[in-house]
């Protein structure tokens, strides 16, 4: 009776980590009608779900300073659909008379956040001025992976539930051979 209570107590601890780890891993955050807005926003916003292990899906537009994701959340928890469009420009903030004007500061904050694929290509593409530049087709996927592409399957997932079933296989083998 106590090794049935030891197995089913070792099944219900794998499968409680099981459950915390698929409940962590599968956050999402998607993205897709963004246009940006004030740098330390999307900074914290971005800072948190990096933190998290939150996956970002962008999904859409994704304007401004939301392209700070780029920068702050690792690139293998991001990926982009067909649909995805990112759209950079240099910082800016009002005048005394609400008018923008171009922040030095503000801009080469966000180009120290980029990574150095994204700053590349902002360089080749116009820099970071008060025109929008837009990243994304092709040129987009080769800087973000693709949501479709194989390697953004749930591996990491499948992964805690093969070593949940291998650690309960294991316990259950381990109870057979005590009792031989």
């Amino acid at each position: 009776m106590k090794r049935l209570l030891a197995i089913g107590l070792n099944a219900g601890l794998a499968l409680a980590a099981l459950a915390t780890s698929l409940s962590s891993a599968s956050a999402t955050m998607r993205i897709a009608e963004d246009r940006g807005g004030q740098i330390g926003h999307y900074m914290r916003t971005f800072a948190q779900a990096r933190s998290t292990g939150e996956r970002v899906i962008i999904d859409g537009n994704c304007l401004s300073a939301c392209t700070l994701v780029l920068g702050l959340v690792p690139r293998d928890r991001i990926c982009a659909t067909p649909r995805a469009r990112l759209g950079f420009h240099a910082a800016w903030m009002p005048d005394a008379y609400g008018r923008p004007i171009t922040s030095e500061v503000g801009t080469q904050a966000l180009w120290d956040m980029y990574p150095p694929r994204v700053r590349s290509w902002i360089a080749r593409n116009g820099g970071l001025s008060r025109q929008m530049i837009f990243l994304q087709g092709r040129a987009l996927t080769n800087i973000v992976p693709s949501c479709d592409a194989p390697s953004r399957k749930v591996a990491h997932r499948e992964s805690f539930r093969d070593a949940a079933i291998k650690a309960l296989g294991d316990e259950r083998a381990s109870a057979a051979r005590r009792r031989h």
